[in-house]
């Protein structure tokens, strides 16, 4: 009996002492470590994120780890450069003098008005059209600071370096179109006269209805909807969501042809000498300050509307031309419509089953400048 007695004494100490154990070696933090490392990867978690939403520096042309220089180039007052490429008759016996600006994703070369306009008309009328690298494009140096008026100022003075006299013309082709309204608010006094070829518009221009944006603008992709929300409303996202991979991005950036009419496909072999400079030059500063840029302009938030403009030339000493296609699927006809109508001063013509890439129709060059000069 002693023996059991012993041996039940001896599974309760064992219990006990097991007990004993685990109570001493579970784990207690105190609170302020704790505290500590949450806050740690608070910090963490913070840096990593903001470390990915900003966009590598540009690769400046003429900088050791930049591309090389190799077209001519003015330079502004705030010393940034822009780059330039002359088309048609020499300076210096033209009689018009125009500045033509670049859309979306292009460069000085896309040119297509200089590039299409006949031989013959050019010599006739002689017209000299210069072509630039909007900044952050192609050769010009990048403009971190741009805003809706500062490119206005910078074609101001690209003028006067080159000597283009008092009054010039100025063209522009969809978001160039969309610049050529800057000009109008801006440098009005310096106009001969403008053209705004398919110009690309901004749903949040005051004036436009509610119901009629709305309309168009749910009417895009859905990536699209969302990379115009990102660029208006938090735009120091905007890298970042152009390069996630998580979603979607914009389909302009991406090129894709969904965003082109029948009439477009078929003008697209009329493109192919973009090759030779798109993928080399256009973006070759970086994307942040070529397209990305680009789109925060242009869909931010603007000091004017279009629609509150006054006409530039009261005396008719000049006219102002709107060209657009009825079936562009990336600028809305209807917008267009409306715009004109709001603004009587305004030339519109409407081109039946053109897209968005109409300019490089055959003879249509012809067709817009003679127009502009007012000229037969």
């Amino acid at each position: 009996m002693g023996s059991g007695v012993n041996r039940k004494f001896s599974a309760a100490s064992t219990r006990a002492h097991s007990s004993n154990q685990n109570k001493t070696t579970s784990i207690h933090f105190p609170s302020g470590i704790l505290r500590t490392v949450f806050a740690v990867l608070f910090i963490v978690v913070v840096a990593w994120g903001y470390q990915a939403i900003q966009p590598p520096p540009p690769k400046l042309c003429g900088s050791p780890s930049g591309p090389p220089i190799t077209a001519p180039r003015i330079k502004l007052r705030d010393g940034r450069n822009l780059a330039y490429k002359e088309h048609g008759v020499p300076k210096d016996v033209a009689n018009h003098k125009i500045i033509f600006v670049h859309g979306f994703d292009a460069c000085r070369h896309d040119a297509y008005v200089a590039k299409t306009l006949s031989p013959d008309v050019a010599d006739d009328l002689g017209v000299y059209i210069v072509s630039f690298d909007r900044p952050g494009y192609g050769e010009s140096d990048p403009h971190p600071s741009q805003t809706v008026k500062s490119l206005a100022l910078d074609i101001e003075e690209l003028a006067d370096k080159l000597g283009l006299g008092s009054k010039f013309y100025i063209i522009g082709f969809s978001l160039g179109g969309q610049v050529v309204w800057r000009c109008l608010k801006y440098i009005p006094h310096r106009l001969a006269g403008a053209v705004l070829i398919a110009p690309v518009l901004n749903y949040w221009w005051t004036g436009l209805p509610r119901n009629l944006t709305n309309e168009v603008f749910y009417r895009q992709k859905l990536q699209d909807q969302w990379t115009l929300r990102v660029v208006h409303y938090i735009p120091w996202l905007t890298y970042w969501w152009n390069t996630q991979t998580w979603f979607p991005s914009s389909s302009l950036i991406a090129d894709s042809l969904d965003l082109l009419s029948l009439q477009d496909k078929e003008l697209l072999p009329k493109r192919i000498d973009r090759k030779n400079h798109v993928v080399g030059e256009v973006r070759q500063q970086g994307e942040h300050e070529s397209v990305h840029r680009d789109l925060i302009v242009a869909f931010g938030s603007w000091e004017f509307s279009p629609l509150d403009l006054e006409n530039p030339f009261p005396n008719k000493e000049g006219l102002v031309h709107i060209w657009q296609g009825d079936e562009d699927l990336i600028v809305p006809v209807k917008v267009q419509r409306y715009i004109a109508q709001k603004l009587p001063w305004i030339q519109y013509h409407e081109l039946q089953g053109a897209g968005h890439l109409f300019p490089h129709l055959d003879g249509i060059s012809d067709t817009i400048v003679k127009s502009l000069l007012n000229a037969q």
